[in-house]
This record gives structure tokens, sequence and C-alpha cells, in this order.
């Protein structure tokens, strides 16, 4: 640390250690003697003073008690020297403190606006999955509707499928009977024919008499076959109309298995349907999880940000105390120089006008 300047009792105690010690008090001896501090024509126009005050005669032998004050004058400039030093590394101590504390706290504020921007992206990123899961959930519940209608349509399909079902196994039922009623009345004929063409036979050989007679049963005989045509024909309409109605049922039921069909496709809806509803379930379910591990993240995030904040302000805590145990080690040391100096003022040293302040 630099000297302010030069006081001519320290030039009188540096000429009086070298006179005492042997030597010449020239301006270069009383400089070092000085610690290399001060100019040397502040040195040489003290020291032509002194010659002025001592009336130009060589000084003489140094008394004791200039070698007293020597010795104190010595001490003191040790003490100057080491309370300078002294300063001076703590100068450096509280500068190297302060940069690495304004280094952390420059850190620590830079993590702080860092977690603070993560914060505010993890709550927009929660703020869209709650959106997110908010339409999900919407769309849901227009799944749920769109099921219960389709369950409620296949309930009426099955409905109509099964009366239709009733109604052609019915039809079938009536076929089955016409059909054995047309094979019953054509074997009857039959077996009348065959009756009558061996009877007519019989007739034919042993009652030649009663042709006339049997003319006439031959007459009523056709009349009968003739009704029996008659009915054999409204039997055979009835068996085209019973025909025609079966095309036209299995016509309806070629339609009812083309709605079976449909209500095939609408059950593989149904079961896409159900797998998209699983789906968007376990999609809720890992939004869900996935939310609270966002939660958790930020309660995290926050609870990071607290302690920055707090090691931040502890930071700043320790820099004050450094910084006032560092004014108050220079007021110590102020005070101990100035102490020093007043006793360097003693008794017996001429206390003249402070020096120029060269340096």
């Amino acid at each position: 640390m630099a000297r302010t300047g030069l006081y001519k009792s320290e030039i009188k105690i540096a000429r009086d250690s070298l006179l005492a010690q042997g030597k010449h008090p020239s301006v270069d001896a009383v400089r070092i003697a000085l610690g290399n501090t001060g100019s040397k024509s502040t040195i040489h126009k003290y020291l032509k003073e002194l010659e002025q005050e001592d009336g130009g005669t060589e000084v003489g032998k140094p008394s004791i008690s200039d070698a007293l004050q020597d010795l104190v004058a010595r001490l003191a400039a040790g003490l100057q020297q080491e309370a300078d030093a002294r300063i001076e590394a703590a100068q450096a101590g509280h500068d190297t403190a302060s940069a690495l504390q304004q280094a952390e706290k420059d850190a620590l504020q830079q993590a702080n606006q860092m977690l603070a921007s993560q914060l505010e992206a993890v709550r927009a990123e929660l703020h869209a999955q709650t959106t997110a899961n908010a339409a999900l959930s919407t769309q849901l519940q227009e799944q749920s509707v769109l099921r219960l209608t389709l369950e409620t349509q296949l309930a009426a399909l099955q409905q109509r499928l099964a009366e239709h079902e009733q109604h052609r196994a019915s039809l079938e039922e009536k076929h089955q009977h016409a059909r054995e009623a047309l094979q019953h009345y054509r074997e009857a004929a039959k077996d009348q024919r065959d009756q009558d063409i061996r009877r007519h036979e019989q007739q034919v050989q042993t009652l030649q008499a009663e042709i006339r007679q049997l003319r006439q049963d031959l007459i009523i005989r056709n009349e009968d076959l003739t009704r029996a045509n008659q009915e054999g024909v409204r039997m055979v309409t009835e068996l085209a109309h019973a025909r025609q109605a079966l095309q036209e049922e299995q016509a309806r039921g070629r339609e009812r298995e083309d709605q079976l069909a449909q209500l095939r496709q609408v059950e593989t809806q149904k079961q896409r349907l159900e797998q998209q509803l699983l789906e968007h379930a376990s999609a809720n379910e890992q939004l869900a999880a996935r939310e609270l591990v966002l939660a958790d993240n930020c309660r995290r995030m926050e609870e990071q940000l607290h302690q920055s904040q707090l090691a931040l302000a502890a930071a700043l805590a320790r820099s004050e105390a450094q910084e006032t145990l560092a004014a108050q080690l220079q007021d110590f040391v102020r005070h101990t120089a100035s102490g020093q100096q007043a006793q360097s003022a003693a008794p017996g040293i001429p206390g003249d006008a402070r020096a120029d302040a060269d340096s």
C-alpha cells in the first residue's frame, strides 16, 4: 500500500538511525531506511532543513534517547509495513471472497431464472394436458351415448329377426302340411282309379247286361273324377301360391340375412367402439398418471426454487457480513496506525508540519 506522504520527523529518525549505525545519511540511504518510499527531492529538502537546524555542524554520536527513538521509529515502520501487508492481504481476501460471492450470486440467480422458466413450461404443459383430458372425457361421453343407441338398435333388430324366423317356421310348417295333403290325395286317387279299373274289367266280363247302368255309373264316376280333378287343380293352385309364398319368404329370409350381416357389422362396430372406449380409458389413466408426475415435478421445482432463494439470501447475508467485517478490520488497522503514529510523535521528537503528498 503506497504512502500518502512523508513527515519531517520520519526523515530525522531515519537519518539519526543511519548515524547511530555509523553510516552516512545520504538521500538514497534515508530512502532505503524508509522502506523505499518518498521522493528523493522531498528527502533532500528535509535533510537540508535538518542540517540547517543543527547549524551545519557534524552531528555527534547519538545519545541513548536517540537510539531508543530510532528503535521506536524502526518498530513503528515495521508495524506500519506489517499493517499495510495485512490490510493488503485482507483486502485481497475480501476482493476474492466478494468475487466468489458475486459469481455464486449470479449462478444462483441464473439457476433461479432457469427453474422459473422450467416451472412455467411445466405449468403450461400441465394446462395443455388438462385441456386434452377434458376433450377426451367429452369424446368418451359421446362414445358412450352412441354405444347405448347402437345397443338399443341391435336389440330391436334382433327382436325383429326372431319374429321373422318364427313366421318363416310357421310358413314352412304350412307348406309341409300342404305337400303331405297333396301326396295323400294323389295316393288316394291312384288307389281309387286302380280299384275302378279292376271293377270295370270285372263288370265288362260278367255284367254285360248292366252296361247302361254302368255307363250311368261311369258318368257319375266321371263327374266325381271331374270334381276330384277340380279339387286337384285347386290344390295345385294352392301349392303354387304356397310355393310363391315360400319364395317370398325366402326373399324375406335373404333380406333378413342381409339385415343379420348389417347387425354383425354393427356388432363389429360395437366391439371396435368398446375397444376404443377401453383405449380411451387407458389413455385417461395414463394422462392422470402423467398429471400426477407433472404435479410432483412442479412441486419439486418449487421446492428447488425455494431452496435456491434461501441459498441466495444466505449468500447475500454472508457477503454483507464479510463486507462489514472487512470495514471493521480497515477501521481497526486505521486506528492501530493512528496510535502508532501518535507514539512516534512522543516528546523529544519535533512535530513539524505535514510533508508534501509526494510518493
